[in-house]
């Protein structure tokens, strides 16, 4: 089949598309390249740059063959950022997402798969958080992803669209391989920042909060390797023909931000150094979901369930990558 891969060059969309490609499936990624990288692009997967904001670019790329389905990665996704242009971001990831969802049902592209976070739920419910859990957005960002879930339901109602919304917790780790990990500028991500750090890439790490109801006061998240997640994406493709279907995606594990700064250190041999910092706005206690669901329904099983085996393909990428897409060919090295 052939699949539009939109954020294709970025974090989680690139593994994605390898997935897709290792499937036996043609892949188009379109990217604007703003946050993505093109050498992230995995090898054999077309390319189109274009923004999801110019309807004319998009409506092109939609009608100039046939696609067997969109899966939509491509948004603006910091939720720090989001507090203080939070106008912007509902009005961007909105706008972009709904081009791309009229352009779905103008050219009868029956399958819709959206990268929805877990940022959407109330940061006052009790985890671990299942499908049905409230509703209540703490950020902007959330929020957008809530009114895309939203207008997709609409679009399926009235024009048949079917989708998939995958809300996903803390995606985190690289492709075992090493072709393909994380590399954000700015980077705000804390398992990447915290390896940078004990490589003596940073300074000093700055640790966000540590008065929250948890048991050593720092944030819980449920992190879960972004090659299971590009999984859990093939598995639900394949169901879609029968509905539409929303899944949380995470491991059902949570981990504090203190564990996964000693986790690094113990794997990378190197002290990290770190202070505190004040908390950042729409930052919830804990993160943590049931995923009960889509192992029952789709038979999907996480093969990356420990933060150690999620951390080492982080760790073991950048010692080879250590300027990211940017580092030269053969200058990487596993030795500290």
């Amino acid at each position: 089949m052939h699949y539009l891969v939109t954020g294709g060059a970025g974090y989680v969309g690139s593994h994605v598309a390898l997935a897709l490609l290792e499937d036996g499936h043609e892949v188009t990624v379109l990217d604007n390249l703003s946050t993505g990288h093109r050498a992230a692009i995995p090898a054999g997967a077309r390319f189109r740059h274009a923004d999801l904001a110019n309807a004319t670019a998009l409506e092109t790329i939609l009608g100039e063959t046939r696609w067997d389905g969109v899966l939509h990665l491509a948004a603006l996704s910091v939720v720090g950022d989001s507090m203080k242009s939070p106008i912007h971001y509902i009005r961007q990831n909105m706008l972009t997402s709904l081009n791309l969802i009229e352009g779905c049902v103008r050219h009868r592209i029956g399958r819709f798969l959206f990268s929805s976070t877990a940022a959407l739920f109330d940061s006052g419910s009790t985890a671990p958080l299942s499908e049905t859990a409230p509703i209540s957005p703490g950020s902007p960002y959330g929020e957008s992803k809530f009114l895309i879930e939203r207008a997709l339901h609409w679009a399926d109602r009235q024009h048949g669209l079917h989708y998939g919304c995958l809300r996903y917790f803390n995606a985190a780790g690289a492709d075992e391989q090493g072709r393909l990990g994380e590399d954000h500028r700015p980077e705000t991500h804390l398992i990447p920042l915290a390896i940078d750090t004990a490589l003596g890439r940073r300074p000093l790490l700055r640790l966000a909060g540590n008065d929250y109801d948890t048991p050593d006061g720092t944030c819980i998240r449920d992190y879960v390797h972004v090659s299971d997640l590009a999984k859990a994406h093939l598995l639900t493709l394949s169901r879609l023909d029968e509905g539409s279907v929303t899944y949380n995606l995470g491991t059902g594990r949570g981990v504090s931000n203190l564990e996964v700064m000693k986790t690094v250190e113990r794997l990378s041999g190197q002290s990290l150094p770190w202070s505190w910092a004040p908390r950042r706005d729409g930052d919830p206690a804990i993160l943590v979901t049931d995923p009960t669901r889509i192992r029952t329904e789709l038979g999907w099983q996480p093969r990356h369930t420990e933060i150690d085996s999620i951390i080492e393909t982080a760790l073991r990428w950048r010692l080879y990558h250590p300027e990211g897409y940017s580092t030269p060919r053969g200058t990487g090295s596993q030795r500290m």
